[in-house]
């Protein structure tokens, strides 16, 4: 198959096959324009969001909380990851308590987080930091106690210790690893802030789907999903190009 069709026009194959079905449905009224508007009135409202400000306003407001959450918790869990894969003191020490804070449904505690730290940008950005930090830990893990011992003891042989150890074979052996934890929390992060700033807010994507949805606005809610979505696959695609760069030197990622 040619690389130019794989790569460049088969992924929007999908994609607008679901948009023209989408306008068909819409054109023969199979579904209530009210429930089910066509994609010309969705591109209507964005547009009018665009132009008055309020789209930019909440979306920069809700990528304020994904990013400083994720910053957050992808630090909090790339750092216990390495620590609890590098110290068997330090897994035998916290890895149990992780484990056990890990297995409780983190949008579970949102109640609790907004009694503790109130409605404002805290309560979301914990919850976001939450959700992040365990894709990130686990995988962080796996991916320092998975390295092969010979080539920690070759690493040994040729005079690395400590950090030297650490930078040039444990470091780039999990980097796969990391990567996929990363990526994963991407998807965590948008789901937990969708959820949050759908609770005592009053800003962001998320309130302006539930705000929409009170006055029966339904092309404004596929406007934010459509956003929701964008946004998720902007930021897996940065995170490819990223793990593309910092993995150039692995067989498998070579192009």
């Amino acid at each position: 198959m040619n690389k130019t069709l794989q790569t460049q026009i088969l992924p929007w194959v999908l994609p607008l096959l679901l948009l023209v079905t989408w306008q068909v449905i819409a054109s023969v009224e199979l579904v209530s324009s009210s429930l089910f508007p066509p994609p010309t009135t969705v591109l209507s409202s964005f547009w009018s969001l665009v132009t008055t400000g309020v789209l930019f306003t909440h979306m920069q407001i809700s990528l304020y909380r994904a990013f400083l959450g994720l910053l957050i918790g992808g630090m909090i869990g790339l750092v216990l990851g390495i620590l609890n894969g590098w110290s068997k003191v330090s897994f035998f020490t916290f890895d149990t308590s992780i484990q056990m804070v890990r297995n409780i449904p983190h949008l579970a505690l949102l109640p609790l987080a907004i009694v503790w730290l109130g409605i404002g940008e805290t309560s979301k950005i914990f919850l976001v930091a939450l959700g992040v930090m365990f894709p990130i830990y686990i995988n962080t893990l796996h991916g320092i106690r998975g390295i092969d011992p010979g080539y920690v003891e070759m690493g040994k042989m040729y005079g690395l210790r400590g950090w030297q150890l650490f930078r040039h074979i444990y470091l780039p052996g999990a980097l796969p690893s990391i990567f996929v934890g990363f990526r994963y929390a991407l998807g965590v992060m948008w789901l937990t802030l969708i959820v949050a700033e759908t609770i005592a807010t009053s800003d962001g994507l998320g309130y302006l789907a539930m705000n929409a949805r009170q006055f029966m606005q339904t092309e404004v809610i596929i406007v934010t999903v459509i956003i929701y979505a964008f946004l998720g696959k902007l930021a897996d695609v940065i995170a490819q190009a990223g793990e593309q760069k910092a993995l150039r030197w692995h067989p498998n990622y070579r192009k």
